[in-house]
């Protein structure tokens, strides 16, 4: 199917074969059982195959054998304009019990380079933390609140007060020259931009930690919040939270070097 002259905003679904435009309101109750998303800029974009096994690895189920996952994901990336910025995502969504794979092409939302952070203080909302998808109205209610309290992006807890992600992102921080990111026995998302930062910090000879901290307890860090559609931002405050700090030149160095890593999606 040719692309160049694809909408800014439009919804296939896969169906004997090919991608289906959708030109009219499903009102059939849906529920996403897994999603994912990722930044194309000029047909370019940052581990996609990350993306790709997470979305895949996510549906690994016998209820979903019958599903052709690989033709899905191959007419999706071939569906994507190779100019400008793009959002896709695919959903696996369940109709009436009956499975159904969506993508949806998306112009990208506004970017930026910084955040502001808002505890939740309520209960921890989300159903199946490693899988994203289930939760994403759940977490859109978070940051709606973070963004009424002043904020720009949640930050969930541990029954134990830990620090465990953001509503839409991954967090880590730099205590001096050692970067570091939740315990890996905080239940979340793994998040493909995490994986390429920690794994691209790894292989130049940063030593990363990870460890269990409550708020109060990265007063001082430089804290960034990693998401595909952002990248890297740094959090330059937290509503009734601990002081940040930065290093001058370090979110630009890093944001180029994690830039570098950006592949054509051929």
């Amino acid at each position: 199917m040719s692309t160049p002259d694809a909408p800014t905003a439009s919804t296939y679904r896969w169906h004997d074969g090919v991608l289906e435009y959708l030109d009219y309101c499903d009102m059939t109750e849906t529920l996403i059982e897994v999603a994912d998303s990722w930044l194309v800029s000029d047909g370019r974009t940052l581990a996609l195959e990350l993306h790709r096994s997470r979305f895949l690895d996510s549906i690994a189920d016998e209820r979903h054998d019958a599903l052709d996952l690989e033709g899905f994901w191959d007419a999706v990336i071939a569906m994507i304009p190779r100019a400008g910025d793009w959002f896709p995502r695919v959903e696996l969504q369940s109709r009436s019990g009956a499975a159904l794979l969506v993508f949806r092409l998306r112009s990208a939302p506004q970017r930026g380079l910084t955040a502001v952070l808002a505890t939740h203080t309520g209960a921890d909302p989300r159903t199946n933390p490693t899988i994203k998808g289930p939760d994403l109205d759940a977490m859109l209610r978070l940051r709606t609140e973070a963004q009424e309290r002043g904020g720009d992006e949640a930050v969930i807890l541990s029954p134990d007060g830990y620090v465990v992600e953001g509503a839409y992102s991954a967090l880590v921080w730099w205590r001096g020259s050692f970067l570091c990111a939740p315990s890996t026995d905080l239940e979340r998302v793994h998040s493909v931009t995490a994986r390429a930062l920690l794994g691209l910090a790894a292989a130049i000879g940063v030593e990363l930690h990870h460890e269990s901290v409550t708020p109060s307890e990265l007063d001082g860090t430089e804290l960034w919040v990693l998401s595909s559609l952002h990248g890297i931002r740094i959090a330059t405050g937290w509503v009734d939270g601990p002081e940040l700090a930065a290093l001058p030149g370090r979110l630009a160095l890093w944001r180029t070097r994690l830039g570098a890593l950006a592949h054509p999606i051929d």
